[in-house]
């Protein structure tokens, strides 16, 4: 952590974008963004040349990227992602589970406490995210079925006396046990999130009263308006439109979800209810080809191609392969949509969704000094985390 004073950039504030202005930050904290020069002795100078400034991008679902993933259970698996993210101006992340075994679990928190411990070059552990395995058997997509079941209090509450890191947990909340769950796991300070679920509307709304209040990845393993007989019912899609204070999070690679459905998304939801998230799994930032979909001795063989990962008999995808950068590139080039906007489903609204608003999330005096400088284009040129510089393409310094 330094003493740095920002010049040249277009800053990305929550509220507008400042032509030239200057971030002035010291001890991994913003002391002041402003359109003025303020005298600022004894600062390095760090020329943004033109690019824009925004505040540090937050992953809140990913389980892996530069080839290596979250299951395969090693510090070094942890500290290779966390740094391949940062080169795609990510500086915070919650490292994300797939349903496995409950030893797996259990190892993958000690590895998370040592490598949080150890992360000096790159993303920001913020605390972890399990996904499943409490899901819905039809919505399992590429979740392994041997290890899915029901949410059982001797379970999960051997899973939470493990660790003080579960920042949310995804689940189905139409299967038996799940108002418990929920409960539990807000007495834990944790958020519960509807995923991998066949939920009809009436189900999510009282799911939402028990507190999940949040949808992960939307339209990818949640159900929408089906027929059951003569009778036609809505699903979690219809929910979470319905909702007004319903979070979602949406995978904005152009391929999970097609320029007309994050058009959609965005309409109704707005960008303060929609967070951009990954999912990414280990071949992100790798090239096409075969890879493994979970842990390297246990998980399952996927394709990789046309930008996504997909199941070998190709009948569905198997996480994707998408960075941050190209979720913003994504966002504002296909589907349109506002740069200062989506700057904020990838900064303020994760933030806000997973409680750290006040210190993540934006540029305003007396946060993190989380930032990230990318060009026209969304290549990313500098990532700074709690005031560390982290990524540095084009040695702006």
């Amino acid at each position: 952590m330094g003493r740095y004073k920002i010049i040249n950039g277009k800053i990305i504030t929550p509220y507008r974008i400042i032509p030239e202005g200057y971030v002035y930050i010291e001890n991994g904290k913003i002391l002041e963004v402003s359109e003025n020069n303020i005298h600022f002795p004894n600062a390095e100078i760090i020329n943004a040349q033109g690019n824009y400034i925004s505040p540090g991008f937050i992953d809140l679902h990913t389980h892996g990227a530069g080839g290596s993933d979250f299951m395969d259970g090693t510090v070094e698996a942890y500290l290779q992602i966390a740094e391949t993210h940062a080169q795609h101006g990510v500086t915070g992340l919650y490292p994300t589970t797939l349903a496995s075994t409950k030893e797996e679990l259990l190892k993958t928190f000690e590895v998370y406490r040592q490598a949080k411990a150890q992360n000096t070059k790159g993303a920001g552990f913020l605390g972890l995210h399990l996904e499943g395995p409490y899901f819905a058997m039809n919505q399992k997509g590429a979740q392994d079925a041997k290890y899915i079941r029901n949410p059982h209090p001797d379970d999960y509450m051997a899973i939470l006396d493990a660790t003080n890191d579960i920042a949310r947990w995804s689940a189905a909340p139409e299967l038996e046990g799940s108002k418990k769950f929920a409960e539990t796991l807000l007495q834990h300070n944790i958020l519960p999130a509807i995923a991998h679920s066949d939920a009809i509307y009436e189900e999510v709304v009282e799911a939402f009263k028990w507190g999940f209040t949040h949808v992960t990845h939307l339209y990818s393993g949640t159900s929408g308006v089906f027929r059951r007989g003569c009778f036609r019912y809505a699903g979690i899609i219809e929910a979470a439109y319905l909702i007004d204070d319903m979070t979602v999070e949406i995978i904005a690679d152009g391929i999970h979800l097609p320029a007309s459905l994050l058009q959609l998304v965005y309409k109704i939801k707005g960008a303060g209810k929609i967070a951009l998230v990954s999912d990414s799994m280990r071949a992100a930032g790798m090239p096409e080809g075969k890879s493994i979909l979970g842990s390297l001795h246990n998980g399952q063989e996927v394709i990789v191609e046309d930008g996504v990962a997909k199941l070998p008999d190709r009948t569905a995808f198997a996480g994707s392969v998408a960075t941050a950068d190209r979720l913003v590139g994504t966002m504002t080039r296909l589907a349109g949509i506002p740069l200062l906007e989506t700057i904020q489903m990838i900064t303020s609204t994760p933030a806000g969704i997973l409680g750290i608003g006040d210190a993540k999330g934006s540029l305003e005096k007396g946060k993190d000094a989380d930032l990230t400088v990318f060009d026209r284009d969304i290549n990313i040129k500098m990532t700074i985390a709690s005031g560390k510089i982290i990524y540095n393409a084009l040695n702006l310094l």
